[in-house]
């Protein structure tokens, strides 16, 4: 009896802890348990207490507890006793080692400092804080809104792919080839509406377009390598190029997107995001994007075309990929499905001559073989049933009315910051007056509750004028808050200036 009291208390103490690691009570209570037994809280053994008694100690339902222990013991950590009840099944722990780990503060004599043959610790990255979600005026760019995911359809297509043909097809090892149903969808539907035409064996999957450039980087560049980003940029791109090349360019931008300058010609390759450039949100012209291929012909330059959130357009009609004009074979193209579907399935592809593909593709192997084939199977379903396409005119309709919002915000509170206009994405670069600090202000706003991003960490150099940028994103922020975010944000501008 002294037993079950003390399992109960245990279990008891324990349930508030899982409060969000599972959708239903049900599940929190099975994985409160099997921690509980794995993790040795609970001895083999040990008597289980009665379902009402349980029930009553976690404040949930009877029948939820007893459905609870059911699968529990369906599934081996408990045992149904005739006399005794339910036990914990002490075979359940065999092959699990006893042996107590060493203390996490024991000293060693590895330097492990001048072991590294990089610092890539050191490297300048964006930071956002993981409990974003707590900020009631989240401006966090490249995160997501749960409330605009069509989960209903997203479930459904994940249901399709649970079936046994489905899984028959995704759930072998593939070695180092992709999801033949995803390949089928970015090849026949998402690279035409581009205008890019591209064979099976020019395209491969990775885990979004950042580790595109960590593989071109690798495959294409050393240390002489001559490799141009557009300043400001894309600054998990320039770490990837840093990490090769002593010899990274930064290459200046207008309203027009990067500039075809005689820097740019001097470049073997070359970082760029014409279609919302990364952070500005500026979109590149037809004419500048000929002046590109032209130059880049003449001069022998290839182009890693990012297509930053082409779909994201609020005229409905983006211009076409830098990739669908080129007649040379020299701009490599780097698409992306995060940034619309869910940032979190970090799903891209790159479309390349099919020599390039090959070595990419046995450089990706060494490092993860291929991507998660059940993630790809039900994304590529997804997007042949047409959830993806309703989805982006969902997604634009919205994006459009909170950078309205946003802008009129700016106009009525923070006349003196400009923004630059945009043509899409879901996010706004913002240039407020000289000498302001960023940094300072990213501190002062995210104890109002408002999260921004210092603009500095975008360009190559730092100084007083790129301290003044920052950027706001809105596809985690509700229309609703909008207006509040940025008087918060004026009264952070009115307390550093003070």
């Amino acid at each position: 009896m002294r037993q079950k009291r003390e399992i109960t208390g245990v279990w008891a103490k324990l349930f508030p802890q899982f409060s969000g690691s599972s959708a239903t009570l049900q599940g929190r209570v099975k994985e409160m348990m099997v921690h509980s037994i794995l993790m040795g809280l609970v001895p083999a053994g040990a008597k289980v207490p009665a379902s009402r008694t349980l029930a009553l100690a976690l404040g949930i339902s009877r029948n939820t507890v007893s459905l609870a222990l059911q699968v529990l013991v369906d599934k081996g950590f408990l045992i149904a006793n005739a006399r005794s009840g339910l036990v914990v099944n002490g075979d359940i722990l065999l092959g699990q080692s006893n042996q107590a780990a060493p203390a996490a503060s024991a000293e060693t004599d590895l330097l492990w400092k001048e072991r590294f043959v990089s610092r890539l610790a050191t490297q300048r990255n964006i930071v956002k804080p993981a409990n974003w979600q707590d900020y009631p005026y989240p401006f966090v760019y490249g995160q997501f809104d749960s409330t605009l995911m069509p989960l209903r359809d997203w479930r459904a297509c994940a249901h399709q792919a649970l079936s046994a043909p489905a899984v028959k097809k995704w759930a072998q090892d593939h070695i180092d080839r992709d999801s033949e149903a995803l390949l089928d969808q970015i090849q026949h539907r998402l690279l035409p509406a581009r205008g890019i035409i591209a064979k099976r064996e020019e395209i491969l999957i990775t885990a979004g377009a950042q580790m595109a450039c960590y593989l071109l980087a690798n495959v294409l560049i050393d240390r002489e390598t001559v490799v141009g980003i557009e300043d400001p940029g894309y600054t998990d791109a320039r770490n990837n190029f840093l990490l090769r090349s002593n010899r990274v360019k930064a290459l200046p931008i207008d309203a027009d997107g990067l500039i075809a300058s005689r820097a740019m010609g001097q470049c073997a390759y070359v970082y760029l995001t014409p279609s919302h450039q990364c952070p500005t949100t500026v979109t590149m012209s037809l004419k500048r994007r000929q002046e590109i291929l032209e130059l880049a012909g003449r001069r022998d330059v290839v182009l890693f075309e990012d297509d930053h959130e082409s779909e994201l357009n609020f005229s409905g009609r983006a211009l076409p990929a830098l990739k669908s004009l080129d007649a040379d074979g020299r701009v490599i193209y780097l698409g992306s499905l995060s940034k619309t579907l869910a940032h979190g399935l970090r799903i891209g592809y790159i479309v390349a001559p099919a020599e390039l593909i090959l070595e990419l593709r046995a450089l990706r192997r060494l490092i993860m073989r291929h991507g998660s084939t059940d993630n790809a199977h039900t994304a590529s379903l997804f997007i042949a049933q047409g959830h993806h396409d309703a989805f982006i005119r969902k997604l634009n309709l919205t994006y459009r009315e909170r950078r309205q919002l946003l802008d009129k915000a700016f106009a009525r509170h923070l006349p003196q910051f400009s923004i630059t206009p945009s043509q899409g994405g879901s996010g706004a670069w913002v240039k407020g007056p000289d000498g302001l600090n960023t940094a300072l202000l990213a501190e002062r706003c995210a104890a109002r509750g408002v999260l921004i991003e210092p603009g500095d960490i975008f360009f190559r150099k730092s100084s007083v004028l790129t301290q003044a940028c920052f950027r706001l994103g809105y596809s985690a922020i509700h229309a609703s808050a909008i207006e509040a975010g940025v008087q918060e944000l004026a009264n952070a501008c009115k307390e550093i200036s003070n």
